[in-house]
């Protein structure tokens, strides 16, 4: 087994801002893992909208948007430095007190999530990249019931594009109930996690239709959609209409808002389920309410998820009813480039970050 350095390369997260606040190091010492703890070699890590809007401190509110968001933590669990990444993929190369040595040499992927409960409530939930320093390195503890063996012969950057847009869009579906033969409008869905829900729907036997970008019309109905509708051309209803041969909308994930939120509402069927996670293009919307009470729809919040959605998300990947959709692979020390390319949105899955070799 190869020694343990002393000294590690990771990207930290100095402050709020722009990519200047993140800084590339290579004398950041190797975290030891404590009591219940591994320590991980990370392999990749898998980059997420979250890492971005945390920078730029996009979680506060309108009045102070420097602020971080404490509505699910009751307190502010984000201090500087900080590495964040939580997609993350590695293997076990040590142990703290209370685990088994044997675990020395497993590949895991890391259920990111640090549950503050022991049931599957998440209304106070924090995360690895957050709350404790994520896999923007090359080396990561985490609490070992965190880290789990898939059984499955995808490559460690293949695994690593699942877990938080995969478990977002999970929980997402969850909470709004899809069920099969169900019709679901994904927005911004060649995005990590809207790409993610195509396949998650397709999973419960629900029919998804993707709206995307021009040009990427192709690879949504690759990655499993049933039709798809071009954003920005003409009419949203009409479009829809059009793409399920006016077929009713059961659910709508949104990961866009902005100025099509009412439109999405509008276009949800009667006792209809509008779900989100993000809102790209904004999240101060303007809702009108005569259109939520009067066709009786129902509006749900998420982020990331239970214990029992990870579970799924797991035996998904082991039963192959979702495949990984790498859009890109950067190395640690290349990280500006990877999060400057990332916010272009100009690929379609997940980009994952890897070590220097």
């Amino acid at each position: 087994m190869a020694s343990i350095p002393e000294t590690m390369a990771a990207i930290l997260l100095t402050g709020h801002g722009g990519l200047d606040k993140l800084v590339y190091r290579q004398d950041v010492p190797v975290p030891k893992p404590v009591a219940g703890e591994v320590l991980i070699r990370v392999t990749g890590c898998g980059m997420n909208n979250t890492d971005v809007w945390v920078r730029q401190g996009a979680y506060g509110t309108e009045d102070d948007p420097g602020a971080v968001s404490t509505w699910r933590r009751q307190g502010n669990t984000l201090t500087f430095p900080r590495i964040q990444g939580a997609d993350t993929v590695g293997h076990i190369v040590a142990v703290g007190e209370g685990v088994d040595p044997a675990r020395i040499g497993e590949r895991v992927t890391v259920d990111f999530s640090i549950y503050n409960r022991e049931d599957d409530s998440l209304a106070d939930i924090d995360y690895m990249g957050h709350g404790r320093d994520g896999g923007y390195a090359e080396y990561m503890t985490l609490p070992a019931e965190n880290a789990l063996v898939v059984d499955t012969d995808m490559s460690d950057i293949e695994l690593a594009t699942f877990c938080c847009a995969y478990l977002t869009g999970e929980r997402m579906l969850e909470r709004a109930r899809l069920s099969a033969g169900e019709r679901v409008l994904v927005t911004g869905a060649s995005g990590g996690v809207g790409s993610a829900i195509i396949q998650l729907a397709r999973a419960r036997g629900a029919i998804p239709i993707a709206i995307a970008g021009p040009g990427k019309e192709g690879a949504m109905l690759d990655i499993g959609a049933e039709a798809v509708v071009t954003r920005g051309k003409g009419d949203l209803a009409e479009a829809v209409a059009e793409a399920t041969g006016g077929q009713p909308i059961d659910v709508v994930a949104d990961l866009v808002a902005g100025p099509m939120f009412n439109d999405l509402l509008k276009i949800l069927r009667p006792e209809g389920r509008y779900t989100t996670a993000g809102a790209i293009a904004g999240p101060v919307v303007q809702l009108d309410l005569r259109t939520m009470y009067l066709k009786q729809l129902e509006l749900h919040g998420s982020s990331q998820g239970s214990r029992a959605d990870f579970r799924r998300l797991v035996d998904y990947i082991e039963s192959g009813k979702i495949r990984p959709l790498v859009g890109g692979v950067y190395p640690l020390s290349e990280f500006h480039r990877a999060q400057t390319d990332f916010m272009a949105k100009n690929f379609v899955g997940k980009l994952v970050v890897v070590p220097d070799p």
